[in-house]
């Protein structure tokens, strides 16, 4: 059963909360900006992803106040320094993260609030967070003001001038996502980790253009035990196995114990193959678990 809302129809509070808890994980910006005077202030957002590689364009909103409507000081801060260090956030540093989010007077500089070590820059003024795995030194490009109500969004949008990287989170000289263990923002006070069980790999698609599920024999299509997943990962072969291919896999040993095994019933040689072809394709096999999938439809 599916419950619609429209927007206009709830509180603030609670469309915010639909939003963040729906719309996760999302990344975050650790910000470290300046005001005109040279005060340092840290502070992170969840509104934030990257939009551009040429050029390096990496986009946050530090939204107005959903309680009295102002705006929060790292926006007033690139409004008078229009520059600013995005640091990523990994699960070492996310309680003192969290910690900096606290809404301290203008002035106050969070970094000694968090325990955190500033790092001067090398091209803009605000400085670096030390323990970040990734820092990017960036110029305000453009500030875009969404709306002037509480919990508008302000968008900040910060060109990469420079990319610091911490060498302890490489492997063969390229950024490692298990080594990372990067943090995202939930709904509430919840976040998720970005490693272990948590991370999973799915193949890209193809440049020749995979097959697609629409090709797949209906059999397959409408199998009892291979789930959508399994069969976004089929459609995304580039053809299906040949016949000789089919034809040869019945000398499978494990294609040969179930049939043994089971006996003469067709239907449930056809369920266990498709069971083994489930095994198959999350092993990463793909065209082995197809070409398994192709001989139950011959049966």
């Amino acid at each position: 059963m599916i419950k619609t809302i429209d927007p206009t129809s709830i509180s603030q509070p609670d469309l915010h909360s639909i939003l963040l808890t729906a719309i996760a994980p999302r990344p975050i910006c650790f910000a470290s900006t300046v005001d005109e005077s040279g005060n340092v202030n840290l502070s992170p957002f969840s509104y934030f992803n990257v939009f551009s590689s040429n050029p390096p364009i990496l986009i946050f909103s530090p939204a107005r106040s959903g309680r009295d409507n102002t705006h929060k000081h790292s926006y007033l801060n690139v409004k008078e320094v229009p520059e600013v260090v995005i640091n990523m956030v990994n699960r070492p540093i996310v309680e003192q993260m969290s910690l900096s989010s606290t809404a301290y007077d203008r002035g106050v500089n969070e970094f000694r609030k968090s325990g955190l070590t500033e790092v001067p820059s090398e091209k803009i003024t605000p400085p670096r967070v030390g323990e970040a795995p990734v820092s990017f030194e960036c110029t305000v490009q453009q500030t875009i003001e969404l709306a002037e109500e509480p919990g508008a969004g302000n968008l900040i949008l910060a060109k990469v001038e420079l990319i610091h990287i911490n060498e302890n989170y490489t492997t063969d000289g390229q950024l490692d996502t298990q080594k990372l263990d990067l943090v995202g923002r939930m709904g509430g006070s919840w976040y998720v980790r970005a490693s272990g069980d948590a991370l999973f790999e799915v193949p890209k698609p193809i440049r020749t253009k995979g097959i697609g599920v629409d090709a797949l024999p209906d059999g397959i299509r409408k199998s009892n035990v291979l789930t959508g997943n399994n069969l976004g990962r089929l459609g995304n072969l580039e053809a299906l196995p040949k016949v000789e291919e089919v034809n040869a896999i019945q000398e499978d040993d494990e294609v040969r114990m179930m049939i043994k095994k089971i006996g003469a019933n067709t239907a449930k040689i056809k369920d266990q193959l498709h069971w083994l072809a489930q095994q198959v394709l999350i092993s990463g096999e793909t065209n082995k678990a197809m070409t398994i999938l192709l001989y139950a439809e011959s049966l």
